[in-house]
C-alpha cells in the first residue's frame, strides 16, 4: 500500500496511521491498540458518557424549543466522550475540537491550514505522551502508553499517530452519524413510535441505523496485491480498489428488504464498521455513544419533531461524510 493515493497534503506523512499500514506491521500494532483500547474500558466509560449526553440535553431544555441539535449536541457529545476517554485536560477539549474540524475538512481548510492543524495536534499529543510514560493515569493514552507484547511496545510516533487517529475518527464519524440517527428515525415515524414504545430496543435499532445510513463510501482504497476477477471485472495487481460499504449492506443476498429500515431485524451482519483486519478498533466505543445518544434524546425530549419542513434542511459538503448541517428540533414542553 506504500503508493496508495493520499487524502491529506503531500507533505503530511500518514504511514504510521493503522489506517495504511499491511501485516505484518498493521497485525503488530493492532494487538498492542487492542490490548489498551478494550470493550471493557468503552463500557467503563458509559457512565461518564451518561452524565455529557444529560448535561447537553439538559443545556437544550433550558434554551427552549426549538433547538438545532447539530449546534447543540452532535459535535459536541463525542468529542466530551473522546476526550475524556484519552486523558485529555478539560481545559483543552474546545481546542481539540477545532483541530479536528480542521482535519475532517476536504474544502474550508487549506492544505497550509490543514498542515498547521496537524502539527499542532502532533507537537501537543508528543508531549502528553511524554507526561504519560512519566506519570501515567487511568486514561486511554496511558494505557496505550503501557501497552506491551513481551517487550514490544507503540514507539513514540506510533502512539501520536494512534491517538490522532481515535480523537479524529471517534468524534467526527460519531457526531456525523448521530444527527442522521436522529433525521432518519424522524423521517421513519413509524420505527420511532416502535423505539420509543420499545426502548430495550435501542442496542438493536443502532445496529440497523448503521446498515441503514449512508454515511461516507468507499473512503479508502486499497492496493491488489494480486490480480483478482470479480464478477466480469480484472482487477490487476498494483490498481486501486475503493470497497462499497453501502452497496455490501444492501446487499438482498443478504439482507431480507434491505432497502427498508426495520429496528428489529434479526440477525443484522452490516459492514458499516469494515471486515477483517481492518474492522474498526472503536466499533464499541461508536455504539456506545450511539445507544447513549438515542435513549438521553428520546427519554428527555418528548414528541421529538423537526421545527422546519424537510426539503429545506441543508446538507454537509467539503467533508468526506454526509449529514445535514442542521437540525433543528421541536419538542413538547408541557
Amino acid at each position: 500500500m506504500g503508493d496508495n493515493p493520499r487524502e491529506d497534503p503531500d507533505d503530511i506523512q500518514v504511514a504510521e496511521s493503522i489506517l495504511n499500514m499491511d501485516p505484518p506491521k498493521h497485525t503488530r500494532v493492532r494487538q498492542l491498540l487492542g490490548k489498551a483500547f478494550t470493550s471493557r474500558r468503552v463500557e467503563q466509560l458509559r457512565p461518564r458518557a451518561r452524565q455529557f449526553a444529560a448535561s447537553l440535553i439538559d443545556d437544550m431544555l433550558a434554551e427552549g424549543s426549538p433547538g438545532d441539535l447539530v449546534a447543540s449536541y452532535s459535535f459536541t457529545f463525542p468529542a466530551m466522550v473522546i476526550c475524556d476517554l484519552l486523558g485529555i485536560p478539560q481545559a483543552d477539549w474546545h481546542q481539540f475540537s477545532s483541530w479536528s474540524d480542521g482535519m475532517s475538512s476536504t474544502s474550508t481548510a487549506s492544505p497550509e491550514r490543514q498542515r498547521e492543524i496537524y502539527l499542532n495536534l502532533f507537537t501537543y499529543f508528543d508531549q502528553l505522551l511524554k507526561e504519560r510514560r512519566e506519570h501515567p493515569g487511568a486514561d486511554l493514552l496511558s494505557a496505550l502508553a503501557q501497552a506491551r507484547d513481551n517487550d514490544d511496545r507503540l514507539t513514540e510516533s506510533e502512539l501520536v499517530f494512534q491517538g490522532l487517529g481515535l480523537l479524529i475518527g471517534g468524534r467526527e464519524t460519531t457526531a456525523h452519524q448521530i444527527t442522521n440517527v436522529v433525521y432518519t428515525l424522524l423521517t421513519h415515524p413509524g420505527q420511532l413510535e416502535l423505539l420509543r414504545a420499545r426502548p430495550e430496543l435501542i442496542p438493536a435499532a443502532v445496529e440497523e441505523l448503521l446498515r441503514f445510513i449512508v454515511l461516507g463510501n468507499a473512503i479508502n482504497p486499497r492496493i491488489a496485491t494480486a490480480d483478482v476477477q470479480l464478477g466480469d471485472v480484472l482487477v490487476r495487481s498494483g490498481e486501486p480498489v475503493l470497497a462499497a460499504i453501502t452497496g455490501a449492506n444492501r446487499d438482498e443476498s443478504v439482507f431480507d428488504r434491505p432497502d427498508e429500515l426495520d429496528i428489529t431485524r434479526q440477525p443484522n451482519p452490516h459492514l458499516t464498521f469494515g471486515y477483517g483486519p481492518h474492522f474498526c478498533p472503536g466499533a464499541q466505543l461508536a455504539r456506545m455513544e450511539l445507544q447513549v445518544s438515542l435513549d438521553a434524546i428520546l427519554l428527555r425530549l418528548p414528541g421529538l419533531r423537526m421545527a422546519v419542513p424537510e426539503p429545506s434542511l441543508s446538507w454537509q459538503e467539503g467533508t468526506v461524510m454526509r449529514s445535514p448541517t442542521a437540525l433543528p428540533l421541536s419538542w413538547d414542553t408541557d
